[in-house]
């Protein structure tokens, strides 16, 4: 179905472990990796953190093959693949655990019926030291679950015009 639809795209249809922490298909889902954009969160400018009205002078811009996050804090950054999910597909997105062993935790929310585009992802850094992400690295697992054909959902995100549909880079909070 994923090559069929071009549901993900670049698409690895196998599991890519060599040097890297794995990325592409699995049993149920995909391995997506971050690319090589990043905004690092700073309070350099003492802003207050507000997701209806969120400042972008919060985060320093950083593109690289290695982001270090620093302690206690987090990133955002996108996914190296975009995804176009069928009206047809649920997915929920999971942290991979090679991260969160290391207390680095990546947190995705579900990329509904008919979303599409790269995803921004939130990297969190629970420890007390600096934390290393490594570009074209696997970062998270899109669990796809095709429910039954008489449960297709009614109204996918395209139908609602979902405010981070076809989104490209990476997409700070909005209302």
């Amino acid at each position: 179905m994923a090559t069929e639809c071009a549901m993900i795209e670049p698409f690895a249809d196998n599991q890519v472990r060599q040097g890297v922490i794995s990325y592409g298909l699995s049993s149920y889902g995909y391995d997506m990796r971050v690319a090589r954009e990043f905004k690092i969160f700073t309070n350099v400018h003492s802003t207050v953190v507000d997701p209806k009205g969120f400042d972008g002078k919060s985060f320093v811009e950083y593109e690289g093959d290695v982001c270090i996050v620093p302690p206690n804090s987090f990133a955002l950054a996108r996914s190296v693949e975009y995804f176009r999910i069928p009206r047809s597909v649920l997915t929920i997105c999971v942290g991979k655990s090679t991260y969160a062993r290391c207390g680095i935790i990546t947190n995705v929310t579900p990329f509904e019926p008919e979303w599409e585009g790269f995803v921004t992802l939130e990297i969190s850094n629970t420890t007390p030291l600096p934390a290393k992400n490594n570009a074209h690295d696997g970062i998270a697992q899109v669990q796809l679950y095709a429910p039954d054909p008489d449960d297709i959902c009614q109204v996918s995100y395209a139908d609602r015009k979902g405010k981070y549909q076809a989104q490209r880079g990476i997409t700070l909070p909005t209302i």
